[in-house]
């Protein structure tokens, strides 16, 4: 990855934290969304059907599948060239998910909640996302407990890094999960040493768009926090992030321009 990417984010779920990313996926604003994402710059466009929001209610394999498969379909017939990544944690909807068009596979745990993740991952020859979580999201805040969580979380994805390459995954990128299993003041510590996680050498993912991180900070809400997200952006990129996971794209590819000016 020669430049820092972009990834909009399409939640085609009724509970996600951002009330202003959900969008019903039986309607044209799935078409829409990917539409406006595509014409303002989003290198990857990453599909989700299961909130994973701290305490988020449980989605049935079949509901997940039903909402974001034909989503995966209508847009890649309108967009053949978008890459799109399918968000989930299960391995039987990544393999059904790739199988209708989708590019890459983005799993917030990493392997942990499904056995046969990596395997699929592996048989259906596309990138992997491994994102750092303890716990799930119904539980993970209760976890967010660590002696160093810097070296803990190198040590997680030194592993999964390892079992990925065994298990035949040729390209696997990092998520350090903001937000995931992590507090306030460990999310800022993650952000401000993200470079450490270069030693992998592997791509970093930076998923801080509109988080909880920010609005809790500033005492705002998620829709107000733009602003933040930005700023949390530009860091990131500096830290070392290649790619940006976020709501707002145009302005993300704006961060990106001025980040390439500052260090071209």
């Amino acid at each position: 990855m020669d430049r820092p990417w972009v990834m909009g984010i399409l939640n085609l779920t009724p509970d996600s934290f951002y009330a202003g990313s959900r969008l019903n996926p039986d309607s044209d604003q799935v078409i829409k969304a990917a539409s406006q994402m595509i014409a303002e710059g989003a290198d990857i466009l990453d599909i989700g059907g299961y909130s994973s929001r701290p305490g988020a209610d449980e989605v049935s394999e079949q509901e997940e599948l039903d909402r974001t498969l034909p989503a995966i379909q209508a847009i890649k017939a309108k967009f053949p060239e978008i890459l799109i990544s399918i968000d989930t944690f299960r391995s039987k909807v990544a393999e059904k998910a790739v199988l209708t068009g989708a590019d890459l596979v983005n799993d917030i745990s990493a392997g942990e909640l499904d056995g046969g993740m990596l395997e699929t991952v592996a048989g259906l020859k596309v990138p992997y996302i491994a994102m750092h979580m303890k716990g799930t999201p119904k539980n993970m805040q209760m976890q967010a407990i660590y002696d160093d969580i810097l070296t803990e979380m190198l040590h997680y994805f030194s592993k999964k890094i390892e079992d990925c390459k065994k298990a035949g995954i040729k390209d696997v990128i990092i998520d350090p999960g903001f937000g995931f299993a992590k507090t306030l003041t460990q999310n800022y510590w993650i952000l401000k040493n993200l470079s450490y996680f270069k030693i992998t050498q592997q791509p970093i993912l930076a998923g801080v768009s509109r988080k909880s991180m920010i609005y809790k900070i500033l005492d705002l809400e998620p829709d107000q926090a733009l602003n933040g997200t930005t700023a949390l952006n530009m860091a990131a990129l500096i830290n070392g992030a290649n790619i940006l996971r976020v709501h707002d794209v145009k302005e993300a590819k704006q961060t990106v321009t001025l980040y390439k000016q500052l260090y071209p």
